[in-house]
């Protein structure tokens, strides 16, 4: 793959997973397996299998790499704080980068499963989720709320 397609790729996948990351980095520990399993599987089994799926193929390259598991520790940490999701993308653009074969195998696998593209969640009271970019827009959220123009 060309160093372009690896950036999309890096891309695709870090945001896919960065929602991920918290239960995914819980699996490993033993006490906190079955609460990490039933918090993915409410953000969607199929999401939640293919994300267990692609981690279980990245992860040993992200752990060999005392960089690439700070920067997933802090994507894990920080969820929605770009510097650490730019942060993450970029240590694994460079191990895809480094693993032709592994870079292949996953975009094999989210393109047949879909998940190229957009991924968004939203929750919590209040929350507003946006599959794409938006500009000049306003968002107001919140009970009894309103805006003048």
């Amino acid at each position: 793959m060309d160093p372009t397609a690896i950036d999309a790729l890096s891309k695709d996948l870090t945001v896919f997973l960065t929602p991920f990351l918290p239960h995914l980095l819980s699996l490993a520990k033993e006490a906190t397996k079955q609460a990490a399993e039933a918090a993915g599987k409410a953000m969607g089994s199929d999401a939640w299998s293919l994300a267990k799926t692609l981690w279980a193929k990245l992860a040993p390259k992200v752990e060999a790499k005392a960089v690439a598991s700070a920067a997933a520790q802090e994507a894990a940490a920080f969820p929605g704080v770009k510097a650490a999701e730019d942060f993450l993308e970029l240590q694994v653009s460079k191990i895809l980068g480094e693993d032709q074969a592994l870079a292949q195998q996953i975009a094999q696998m989210l393109e047949g499963a879909g998940a190229v593209g957009v991924n968004v969640a939203a929750s919590g009271a209040g929350s507003i989720a946006v599959g794409g970019s938006v500009s000049s827009s306003t968002f107001i959220t919140g009970s009894h709320n309103w805006m003048e123009k």
